[in-house]
């Protein structure tokens, strides 16, 4: 029986997500609540924490999990039976998970990428990259000002879920859906995908402002200059522009820009404040994105002409040993220019 026929019925659906970092694990337990989710996680002791005692020692050890989550350290087994395939595994792994877990998984069940990353080399994004991989399976994207640290507790967000299929969105919507977090749909996969890409970019940057002791007026500046990056490169790649002022564009933006709980909003802090990204990256196990896809957005900006100004320092100081303050002075020292044209 298709997908779509028993959608209505939420009690049927299985959901595997694959990935067990906080935001994965956030959304997983989320889910569980709703309909039975399984979790997958390559480490035993995490399988075990999440089973026995209902928490993720490695991300989320103070937040309690859903009692109904249960997880797995067999991929076969969380996708064999799956209805729903989430994808909650970093940019540069997701094309080589999703190849492994492909000879298990059951023909048209829908995929859902939380990813916001682009693939190095072929600069596709993750839902491009699911297409490729099982070509005949709907790809969705769920993103939005979603800080797995917030979510976890409970906390009132809302979020999107970007798929150009009614149905699917819909039923996708109820299944992600509680009391404290609200989903949204929205047909535009492009637009939403790369505002969750971008945001990571100039959440460095704010990041780098904020450690060199600069304030509201600055981060203020990078934020708006930031939004017009985004929606700049989500419209030459064929996304709405009213996406970029919703939830996935804006909204990502600012919760990013403006919390120290965000892994790049960290990591730029850190740089502003002098630390080495090789000293920064060797100290944490969390991933932020806008390292590794900032020079790879900056390359598709290229390609379609755009001009991403602040993308560009962040490569110049990530990948081109740039300083931080050399990078400020780059920007500033910018010809002057109309606002709007």
């Amino acid at each position: 029986m298709a997908w779509v026929l028993y959608a209505d019925e939420m009690a049927d659906i299985r959901m595997a997500v694959i990935g067990a970092g906080s935001w994965g694990t956030t959304v997983a337990s989320v889910a569980a609540a709703n309909t039975p989710t399984v979790l997958w996680a390559r480490r035993e002791s995490v399988v075990q924490a999440i089973n026995t005692d209902h928490v993720n020692p490695d991300y989320i050890n103070s937040v309690p999990l859903s009692a109904k989550l249960r997880a797995t350290s067999s991929l076969e087994e969380a996708v064999s039976s799956a209805d729903v395939l989430v994808m909650a595994v970093p940019s540069q792994g997701f094309r080589q998970v999703l190849e492994e877990a492909k000879p298990f998984l059951r023909p048209w069940v829908p995929v859902v990428s939380l990813s916001k990353g682009l693939e190095a080399g072929s600069m596709l994004r993750m839902s491009e990259v699911a297409k490729q991989v099982l070509p005949g399976h709907p790809v969705a994207v769920l993103t939005g000002p979603n800080l797995a640290s917030e979510i976890s507790l409970g906390q009132p967000a809302a979020t999107v879920v970007a798929i150009d299929d009614a149905v699917i969105a819909t039923a996708l919507q109820e299944l992600f859906s509680s009391p404290t977090f609200r989903v949204y749909t929205n047909p535009d996969v492009v637009g939403c995908e790369i505002a969750g890409v971008v945001k990571n970019v100039i959440a460095i940057a704010s990041g780098m402002a904020q450690g060199m002791g600069f304030g509201d007026n600055t981060r203020a500046t990078l934020i708006t200059r930031g939004l017009a990056e985004m929606t700049r490169l989500a419209v030459a790649l064929g996304g709405h522009p009213m996406s970029l002022s919703g939830l996935a564009g804006m909204g990502d933006l600012i919760a990013t820009c403006s919390s120290t709980s965000s892994r790049n909003t960290s990591v730029g802090i850190r740089l502003g404040k002098g630390e080495s990204l090789a000293d920064i990256v060797s100290s944490t196990t969390m991933v932020a994105e806008g390292v590794r896809s900032s020079a790879i957005v900056l390359q598709l900006a290229q390609r379609h002409n755009v001009d991403m100004p602040i993308t560009e320092q962040v490569v110049a100081v990530c990948h081109q040993g740039a300083s931080v303050p050399d990078a400020l002075v780059a920007l500033m020292s910018r010809r002057a220019r109309p606002e709007i044209k």
